[in-house]
């Protein structure tokens, strides 16, 4: 039985017709050819080549063997190309689904390196509100969902993604501008932009407020966090959002101030447990949780 390593050899003498062409062609060194040929024909108990004024010359009863093993060569390259297009996405494509609060920051920057490490990879990517996402899952739309908040279901299992904190942001041009944090006291003095209490950013909110007994104005409410951002910017009051809305300082307009209570929140990612993640997905998700991490790990050396 011949290993790839002898048919690669094999065929790079017949190719060259000299030991040192076929070292020079598979940079390796010459007697080391040299020996694993001699070892071949001994192996096989057949001359392989004739030894004619320093070129090898394939023996007549070594041809049929010689055709087939240009034809087993010929399949070994197929295969390397295939592997080769596979580990650069080639042929393949990701789908996956992510809620605004995530999309806006985070995602992009995961896919920016995750294009880099796939370079051929398709991408299909989804914006999606929380209730979409089993829909998206269940109908086989994408693979993934990156989610704000978790519950029980037989088919979607939801696994940790990352650990975040919401902040206050208020007017670039107004009086807290020069602040580092602010007390849930102050904020209630100012009118809140704020995001319904259903929502589970907005659940967190409220219970700042309630846990300490605080009323407050919220005259405008918001769906999505870059809408109640360019509000605040607008200078239409203040609001509580996600630290991964605005991480690296993506929002114009507006400041981040430390809110001076809990306001820790949980995202998970969302996917069928009925079907093994592709590898791409995979690797998505580690370089997701990888960037989100880094925004945890920014604000707390920061703090």
């Amino acid at each position: 039985m011949l290993t790839l390593r002898q048919i690669e050899v094999v065929r790079a003498i017949m190719v060259t017709g000299t030991i040192a062409g076929a070292a020079k062609l598979l940079n390796v060194s010459a007697p080391g050819i040299s020996r694993l040929m001699k070892y071949t024909e001994d192996s096989l108990g057949v001359r392989l080549f004739d030894r004619r004024a320093g070129r090898y010359v394939p023996t007549p009863e070594a041809r049929t063997i010689f055709d087939l093993l240009d034809t087993v060569y010929r399949k070994v390259e197929d295969l390397q190309y295939a592997v080769g297009a596979l580990g650069k996405g080639a042929g393949q494509e990701l789908r996956f689904a992510s809620v605004p609060s995530i999309a806006n920051v985070m995602m992009p920057r995961a896919v920016e390196r995750l294009r880099r490490r796939f370079p051929d990879l398709a991408l299909d990517i989804n914006i999606l509100k929380i209730e979409e996402a089993i829909d998206y899952l269940l109908l086989g739309r994408g693979e993934v969902v990156a989610i704000s908040s978790r519950f029980d279901h037989s088919i979607i299992d939801f696994a940790p993604l990352a650990t975040g904190r919401l902040l206050c942001i208020a007017p670039a041009s107004g009086e807290l501008a020069g602040r580092r944090s602010i007390t849930p006291e102050e904020m209630a003095r100012y009118p809140l932009i704020g995001i319904d209490p259903n929502d589970p950013y907005g659940a967190i909110m409220a219970g700042i407020f309630k846990q300490r007994g605080l009323s407050y104005s919220m005259n405008i409410r918001a769906r999505f966090g870059t809408t109640v951002c360019s509000l605040v910017a607008a200078g239409l009051g203040i609001a509580i959002i996600d630290e991964f809305t605005v991480a690296y300082g993506r929002v114009p307009g507006v400041v981040t101030l430390e809110i001076e209570a809990e306001s820790t929140f949980h995202t998970y990612v969302a996917h069928r447990n009925d079907r093994p993640l592709s590898v791409y997905a995979e690797a998505f998700l580690e370089l997701l949780r990888a960037e989100m991490a880094a925004v945890g790990s920014a604000a707390g050396a920061f703090t």
